[in-house]
């Protein structure tokens, strides 16, 4: 065989980690953005764009969780099922990425909105982004829910 069920899933949980570092890295990005030209109005506001600015970090964490199941749970089932079960655990993490990438730069586009608006609304914005920011986030916790449930059903968990 060319190419190993083992590599396959490694590969799947590795694009996992890579779609969290990708969402996380624009997602900050842009909240970041939006914190510096606030922060140059009103410094008073360090803790808030903090805050909000980081919100996009944990997808990271996500892939991160789902690259460590694939390499110490599913990895070596993996080896003994075949080369479908390779291509199943790839295309699993390449959904899981998608989830990711997607969750974090969205959220990291509302935390920007969110922040833009600090100095206008005294800082009363800050409790609404974050719930809203939540419900972004709540995407990301799926994408890490649904592949543990996905690698469970196909029987290499």
């Amino acid at each position: 065989m060319l190419i190993s069920p083992e590599s396959l899933a490694i590969l799947g949980g590795a694009i996992a980690l890579a779609g969290g570092l990708a969402g996380s890295s624009i997602g900050i990005g842009w909240a970041g953005s939006a914190g510096a030209a606030i922060l140059a109005d009103d410094p008073k506001q360090l803790r808030n764009v903090i805050v909000l600015a980081a919100l996009p970090m944990t997808q990271t964490f996500y892939g991160l969780i789902i690259l460590i199941i694939i390499l110490t749970t599913v990895m070596p089932r993996v080896a003994e099922m075949g080369a479908g079960y390779g291509f199943a655990v790839l295309g699993i993490g390449v959904i899981a990425a998608a989830a990711e990438v997607f969750s974090a730069a969205y959220q990291g586009a509302v935390c920007a909105s969110g922040i833009s608006l600090l100095t206008k609304t005294k800082g009363r914005i800050f409790t609404n982004t974050i719930m809203l920011a939540v419900m972004i986030e709540l995407f990301g916790v799926l994408g890490l829910v649904f592949t543990i449930m996905a690698l469970s059903m196909i029987g290499v968990m």
